[in-house]
């Protein structure tokens, strides 16, 4: 029986990882910023959960995710992904937990061109947004972590990922929800941004079960890509929305909803992971958004406010 501490456990991923864990037998300890006044960023304050918890091994999912709002808090994004990795793993080290898992992001890979794509994990690092470069700072941290303290730290770089329960501030629940009023309104078109990049999607039962994986076998000190490996166009993503959601309607492009900096193609190669833990994809995207619209309709949409544990 293994002790699961998860920090983030109140967010989007953080609650299916919850639920999967429990489902192996596993005994779970979850935090957010704010269950028992933990703070991810207090030393003294989380050290104190670790020691008094004694979980095997620590998921750390906690911290800033809003990639669009990081360019106008930077600092935010950089104190609580880098200040607040620092904190959980020098807490783990000193109570001597045996694994950590900490999730960063393919956001720190930037733009990668069409020869290196799939990107596998030993592309270089070259985060492009505020966001992408407190993850690729929390990645270093890690690095230090197992080196220097010897920590056994697994690294796993997420690649766009969604489900039920995710905020509106991410790709497919934003889509999903634009779609929905706007069929409820009877409109013809739909506002969108720009819907020409690719990205790689893995659906959130799928990414919980690679965490959990990657808590168990992988290698420490090493990075691990968790995506499905298949590249599609936002605008593709989009026509399956529509169709999921039964609508006719048209999208427009509004300037509004156009990033700084947007990269434009993205996939991942898996071949890593699959080859430590035997993982592969069990939903399709086809799933995934059947799931979400499904969870969303006749519901407001959740929160944009950029939150600590939703990653």
């Amino acid at each position: 029986m293994t002790r699961a501490l998860v920090t983030g456990a109140g967010g989007f991923v953080g609650r299916h990882l919850c639920a999967h864990l429990r489902a192996e037998g596993d005994v779970v300890i979850g935090t957010d910023r704010t269950v028992d006044d933990v703070d991810i960023t207090d030393f003294d304050s989380f050290s104190s959960l670790v020691e008094g918890s004694e979980p095997d091994v620590i998921y750390h999912l906690a911290g800033f995710s809003d990639v669009g709002e990081s360019w106008s808090r930077p600092e935010a994004a950089m104190f609580a992904n880098v200040i607040g990795t620092q904190t959980v793993l020098r807490a783990a080290a000193g109570a001597g937990v045996a694994r950590v898992l900490t999730v960063t992001s393919a956001d720190v890979y930037g733009s990668v061109g069409p020869d290196h794509q799939p990107i596998a994990e030993t592309a270089p690092l070259r985060p492009e947004s505020p966001y992408a470069a407190s993850k690729a700072a929390a990645e270093m941290v890690a690095i230090q972590a197992w080196l220097g303290h010897g920590l056994p730290v697994v690294r796993a770089r997420a690649f766009n990922h969604a489900g039920p329960g995710q905020r509106t501030g991410f790709v497919i629940p934003a889509l999903v929800d634009r779609v929905l009023a706007a069929t409820a309104e009877a409109a013809s078109t739909v506002a969108v941004g720009d819907v020409s990049s690719t990205r790689d999607f893995t659906d959130v039962r799928d990414v919980v079960r690679a965490y959990r994986l990657l808590g168990h076998h992988g290698a420490a000190g090493e990075a691990y890509n968790v995506c499905s490996g298949t590249e599609i166009s936002i605008g593709d993503v989009l026509d399956m929305v529509i169709a999921a959601c039964g609508a006719h309607i048209t999208p427009v492009v509004d300037p509004l909803l156009l990033r700084p900096v947007d990269v434009p193609r993205r996939v991942g190669d898996n071949t890593k992971l699959r080859q430590a833990t035997d993982w592969t994809p069990s939903f399709s995207l086809t799933d995934t958004l059947n799931a979400v619209v499904d969870e969303r309709r006749g519901r407001e949409p959740v929160s944009d406010t950029p939150a600590y544990g939703e990653h």
